[in-house]
């Protein structure tokens, strides 16, 4: 799931969803929180939090992400920001789905899981593909994960989720490193590795014979495999005590039959790059 996922049904109108903002204005938002927490220092406090309390951080903010799985032209959609965490618990947020933490252990976690896929909207096809291809509603997905906390900064895990309403399987490997703080600022990276079975394979990069009739390429019946490898770099600028900026840059690449599918390498691009930038207020 793209970082700050926003349900589909909330991004119906096309007017909502095309919120054109510049890479300028990105930066200027992201330099103008860097002055605001520097001249903030006195508020914030470099203070070591409980590691046990309960925690809830809301916001707002825009996401620039590929216009579906596979394309090369990209969407500026309107973001919430929501991340609760009760340590050993419960986590919630709009970065890592939900997690029912069932074991509870000081390093090994696990237990139930939930998460979001992104579908694809007619208006998000290109006027080529917009009457070939048919549109993917999103789905809710639901299954199990593993979580190893190796040390204070690095935590690897594992989650594998089945769709609520359709055959798609999905499965995510992942590793977390926690970097230094520069000053108040926190960062981290994130590197993960996906993979489908058939039936979703099929549903984001797949092309019917009728559909490669109409788009004069070959058909396309991916079956189960890798999808997709990124690398994600993470920072939160703090602004006051209790906001900040959360910025999120991802850089990824398609895998096998998703890469070689003719939907992407006719169409669009095996590179996918997204990037989030929310203002945040936590307790």
């Amino acid at each position: 799931m793209s970082l700050f996922a926003l349900p589909e049904p909330l991004l119906q109108h096309s007017s909502f969803r095309r919120i054109q903002l510049s890479a300028w204005f990105l930066s200027s938002c992201l330099l103008a929180g860097l002055t605001w927490s520097f001249t903030s220092a006195a508020d914030t406090g470099d203070v070591t939090p409980d590691p046990n309390a309960v925690t809830l951080a809301l916001g707002a903010g825009v996401e620039r992400l590929p216009s579906f799985p596979g394309a090369k032209s990209h969407r500026n959609e309107p973001i919430p920001y929501v991340d609760f965490e009760w340590p050993d618990h419960v986590s919630l947020s709009t970065l890592d789905g939900l997690q029912v933490d069932l074991i509870g252990g000081s390093v090994l976690h696990g237990g139930v899981f939930g998460d979001y896929q992104w579908g694809r909207d007619t208006d998000d096809l290109s006027p080529r593909l917009r009457e070939k291809l048919n549109p993917l509603s999103p789905r809710l997905t639901a299954g199990g994960y593993l979580e190893w906390q190796l040390t204070k900064q690095i935590d690897v895990g594992t989650n594998l989720t089945h769709d609520i309403n359709g055959a798609g399987a999905y499965l995510n490997v992942y590793a977390e490193w926690d970097l230094p703080k520069v000053w108040l600022i926190e960062h981290s990276l994130q590197v993960r590795w996906q993979a489908m079975n058939g039936p979703a394979m099929s549903r984001f990069f797949g092309i019917t014979p009728t559909q490669s009739s109409l788009l004069n390429v070959p058909s396309w019946r991916p079956d189960t495999g890798s999808q997709l490898a990124d690398l994600e770099y993470d920072v939160f600028v703090p602004t006051s005590q209790h906001t900040g900026i959360a910025l999120a840059l991802t850089y990824g690449r398609l895998l096998g039959n998703a890469a070689d599918s003719p939907l992407v390498t006719r169409f669009g691009s095996a590179t996918q790059i997204s990037e989030s930038l929310a203002f945040v207020y936590h307790w």
